[in-house]
């Protein structure tokens, strides 16, 4: 069953859970606010090295295969500068008819976007990988989400505002006031860029978190 997203602010979870210890220094690999806000209110301490890679899809690639490579390359990246720490790292996908969105390069590409996916369902992809010790872990998380129908007005004033041109797909679920999501099947955290049940998967497999954190990290995915 969808689930309907409610109209007032939703950023994620309610409130920071308790701290999460882990066993090496965690690194993100991002500069995206939103994904280290999430870490935040997941209870996590890190460190914030963005990394500098390629995000060029390959010639049939696939948006699954895309945002999961280039998880795994900007954990790569990372891990090279610093080898002693556990580094997490994300990659964002929206998948319209099973093509690739990524982020708009100017405000025509956004608003197009946006018109595209105006009163349609698509996916949203984002692949994790955590990397440690010169050791993978990764998976990619798939939440379908419903877009309510766009006007062209509403679209300009979202997309001028410039909110629209650091997001995948040009939208953010969070953004409250443009409210572009009609509902969505899956994590919410995965549509803002982190989703908190595969992290927690991904850093219990490096061993990195006990799993009494791993089930707080999980039970944390909610709007």
């Amino acid at each position: 069953m969808a689930t309907e997203l409610r109209q007032s602010e939703s950023t994620g979870p309610t409130g920071r859970i308790r701290p999460v210890r882990t066993t090496h220094p965690l690194v993100l690999a991002s500069s995206s606010p939103r994904r280290a806000s999430i870490l935040r209110r997941l209870g996590l301490e890190f460190e914030v090295l963005p990394a500098d890679v390629d995000e060029t899809a390959r010639p049939g690639q696939s948006p699954e295969d895309l945002a999961l490579s280039l998880a795994e390359s900007k954990a790569g990246a990372v891990a090279r500068i610093r080898p002693g720490a556990a580094v997490v790292a994300a990659d964002t996908v929206v998948a319209l008819d099973g093509a690739a969105l990524g982020k708009p390069v100017d405000c025509v590409e956004a608003m197009a976007m946006l018109r595209s996916l105006s009163g349609r369902s698509h996916l949203v992809h984002t692949g994790v990988a955590v990397r440690l010790g010169g050791v993978t872990r990764s998976g990619v998380e798939t939440t379908e989400v419903r877009m309510r129908q766009l006007s062209d007005s509403e679209i300009d004033v979202y997309v001028r505002s410039g909110a629209a041109l650091d997001k995948a797909g040009a939208y953010g679920i969070q953004d409250s006031e443009f409210s572009p999501v009609e509902s969505f099947h899956g994590s919410y955290l995965n549509v803002v860029g982190l989703p908190a049940g595969l992290l927690a998967d991904l850093l219990l497999a490096t061993g990195e978190i006990e799993s009494d954190s791993a089930d707080l990290i999980s039970g944390s995915d909610e709007p």
